[in-house]
Parts: structure tokens; C-alpha cells; sequence
């Protein structure tokens, strides 16, 4: 396994660590912990990719398992923040459903001999759920150490959320586009 696909486990295996850490109140500062968590799980993501293009290690496992790391882990973070009353249940629902869409268009790409990567579109998704999360993160961090409550943060929350949604949904309908290019839905 190459080192990009390495950083793609790893990033799966830190989801459960990131959750963990976040949930687990009884642990004195789990959301700074889980903060360094959730920021070096998403940093794994900009490095695998950066890796397997500049060294010419792309493969058709991390063009399979990347996403689907990062789906693993944008939905724990995801689940966190609805716990906490920052995430409607509907932008979940968005996301959760693109990517099952996604996922879905992939296996039939793969059954007929095609790989569907993603595309630019899907990565601007994913970087803008991963910095958002982790700019939210950041702020409960804070406001759970200082014990003070940040202003307008569920405000702030519920706004960076519905851009997620509406990023995620407009990847997801140019991915469905774009994939009818390469694969054969009457089969």
C-alpha cells in the first residue's frame, strides 16, 4: 500500500478517535482534543491527493477509498454538530443522500469497467465541509474552555451548514451529469 493510501485508512480510522474525543464530556478539553483530531484527519485528506498526483501514485483504490474517507468523516462531524443543535436534520439529509447517490454511480461505473473520480466540484464540497467544521470546532473549543458563549454562533452555524448543503447538492447534480458521459444507466 503507498503512502497516500495510507493517509486515506489513517484518515478512517481517526474518524472514530475524532468522535470519540467529542462526545466524551468526562475527558477534561475532548474539544480541543477533538479539534487536533478532526484537523490532522483533515489534513490527511490534502496530503494523500497532493501525493498521489505529484508522485504519480494514483490508484484505483484511492479514487474509490479517498471519498469515501472523507464522507466518513465530514458525516461524524456532521452528527456532532447536529447533537449540539448547530445542524438541521434536512442538510444531513442532503449530504447523506449525494453521497449515497455518488457511492451508488460509482459501483455502476466499476461494474462496467469505469472509474469516476472526483471532480472539482466535489472537492470544493469537501474542502468547505472540512473548514467550516473545523472553523465550528474551533469556536466550541473556545467557548467550552473560556465558559463563554460565543454570539450568534448557532446563527453562524446554521448558515455555514446550508451553504454545505447547497455545495454538496450542487456537486452531487453536475457528479450525476458528468457520469452519464462515462457509464450506461440502461444496464
Amino acid at each position: 500500500m503507498n503512502l497516500p493510501n495510507k493517509l486515506t485508512v489513517i484518515r478512517i480510522v481517526l474518524t472514530p478517535v475524532f468522535l470519540f474525543l467529542f462526545t466524551a464530556r468526562f475527558i477534561p478539553h475532548n474539544y480541543i482534543f477533538s479539534l487536533i483530531i478532526f484537523v490532522a484527519a483533515s489534513f490527511t485528506d490534502f496530503a494523500d491527493g497532493k501525493i498521489a498526483r505529484s508522485k504519480g501514485l494514483v490508484t484505483n483504490f484511492g479514487k474509490i477509498a479517498d471519498p469515501i474517507a472523507d464522507k466518513i468523516l465530514t458525516t461524524a462531524v456532521l452528527l456532532c454538530f447536529m447533537q449540539m443543535n448547530m445542524c438541521s436534520i434536512w442538510v444531513i439529509l442532503i449530504v447523506l443522500a449525494r453521497e449515497f447517490t455518488v457511492s451508488a454511480i460509482r459501483i455502476v461505473a466499476a461494474s462496467q469497467g469505469a472509474v469516476i473520480p472526483a471532480n472539482i466540484f466535489g472537492k470544493i464540497k469537501t474542502a468547505s465541509q472540512m473548514t467550516f467544521s473545523i472553523l465550528l470546532l474551533l469556536c466550541i473549543a473556545v467557548s467550552n474552555e473560556l465558559q463563554f458563549e460565543i454570539p450568534y454562533l448557532s446563527d453562524a452555524s446554521a448558515v455555514l451548514m446550508w451553504l454545505i448543503a447547497v455545495l454538496t447538492l450542487v456537486s452531487g447534480i453536475i457528479y450525476i451529469k458528468d457520469s452519464a458521459k462515462v457509464i450506461d444507466f440502461s444496464k
